[in-house]
């Protein structure tokens, strides 16, 4: 873009980009997300790590929310999926072993190519350590992140409108580059006005709950209880850039698996 940015909006059909968290937590750090895809290099040996936004958060400042306008990406030909709607997508591991291969288990008992295609001995080969990382963390299945990118690139065509199923709607944020434990942040501004001092809520929705139980109360207390973020309020106030298009819904993850489980091993799941 630094060097021929008028080229590439001009070149460009639509970009689609798996990356960031607005309403979740984040999968790096507590705000952040990185995309850890282990992927077996088999002469090698070694995995291989794509990184997101928390690796190169100067880049998506740069692309999404850039001082000037005219420096970033085409924003209307622009769409954003984070983690907020990736991590709804899953292949459940028992799932793969019943209609693909009934002996895949885990890399202490590794797959055997005697008796199976070579596509389904491949991927059972690298989906076994990766089943171990997952169940680690308490999950049987993998999260079908870059995945669900690839089918909205498939599924949404540069030129047209979004097909059915999917939506997107704007979110202002901006980016986090420099914090110790924020690097990589999408920072949205939930304040009404300036003079919010609670998280998630503005000052007149706090002084009216304060007001309502009779409670005693200092300048800065508040009797709000703790709680999730709230996702950005309809209306509130947009004070960084333009916003980004981001997904919001998609036909659903088990669209998802019935496409992949036909195109990759030819499998039809509803059966």
């Amino acid at each position: 873009m630094q060097k021929g940015s008028d080229l590439v909006r001009e070149k460009i059909g639509r970009v689609i980009c798996m990356g960031g968290n607005l309403d979740v937590p984040g999968n790096t750090s507590p705000v952040a997300e990185c995309e850890w895809a282990l992927i077996r290099i088999l002469l090698l040996g070694l995995p291989r790590r794509t990184v997101n936004f928390f690796a190169d958060p100067y880049a998506v400042k740069e692309l999404l929310t850039p001082r000037e306008s005219q420096l970033g990406l085409p924003l209307d030909r622009f769409l954003l999926l984070p983690l907020d709607i990736t991590s709804l997508h899953e292949m459940p591991f028992p799932k793969y072993k019943e209609k693909i291969d009934l002996a895949f288990e885990s890399s202490a008992s590794s797959s055997v190519a005697a008796g199976k295609r070579p596509l389904v001995h491949f991927t059972s080969s690298f989906l076994e350590r990766t089943r171990e990382i997952m169940v680690k963390f308490g999950k049987d299945a993998m999260e079908l992140h870059d995945i669900v990118a690839v089918w909205c690139a498939i599924d949404n065509p540069p030129g047209r409108e979004l097909s059915t199923g999917w939506k997107a709607r704007k979110r202002v944020f901006d980016v986090e580059r420099t914090g110790e434990i924020t690097r990589g942040m999408l920072v949205i501004d939930r304040r009404e006005d300036e003079s919010a001092y609670s998280p998630g809520a503005n000052r007149a929705q706090i002084q009216a709950e304060i007001e309502s139980k009779k409670l005693e109360h200092g300048v800065w207390e508040s009797a709000a209880n703790p709680a999730q973020v709230e996702t950005q309020q309809e209306g509130s106030a947009q004070r960084v850039g333009s916003g980004v298009f981001c997904v919001i819904e998609t036909p659903g993850s088990e669209a998802l698996l019935q496409l992949l489980f036909s195109r990759v091993w030819g499998t039809d799941i509803a059966n």
